[in-house]
């Protein structure tokens, strides 16, 4: 059945925890698709520049994953000791979250449903690898 005892398997799940900084928020009142509109404009970028995309976004999940990004950027500056310069988005997602039904009145006694859509939306980010390292084996490729 199990693949040890509990201590263990606890013990083995911690060793390939990943350790980068993450936020997540769930149960967020944005319907999925309007919130990867959002999620894809920044995915990619350093925080920094996603801080400025999200704050002079019009649209209404801006301002709540800009608020996620900056719960996750304090997770890596205070748990974890890290330069929020030296951040970027390494992933952003939206999974579906529980749908509220409602019923709106219609004509001759119908009823029909109206769908509340929510969210779960995940952050992840990852330090910038340092660009001086990558260079000398470029270039020692081009001299042979």
């Amino acid at each position: 059945m199990a693949n040890g005892h509990r201590t263990q398997v606890k013990r083995a799940r911690n060793a390939v925890k990943d350790t980068r900084p993450h936020a997540k928020l769930t149960n967020a009142r944005i319907p999925v698709q309007k919130a990867c509109f959002v999620m894809d404009a920044i995915r990619g970028k350093d925080v920094t520049t996603a801080i400025g995309i999200l704050e002079y976004s019009p649209r209404y999940a801006s301002g709540v994953i800009l608020k996620l990004l900056k719960s996750a950027a304090a997770n890596a500056e205070n748990n974890l000791g890290m330069n929020v310069a030296d951040l970027y988005i390494a992933e952003c997602h939206a999974s579906n979250g529980p749908i509220m039904k409602r019923i709106q009145p219609r004509a001759q006694g119908r009823a029909y449903r109206i769908f509340k859509r929510m969210s779960n939306l995940y952050i992840t980010l990852d330090e910038k690898k340092a660009q001086s390292e990558e260079k000398p084996a470029e270039a020692a490729a081009e001299t042979k």
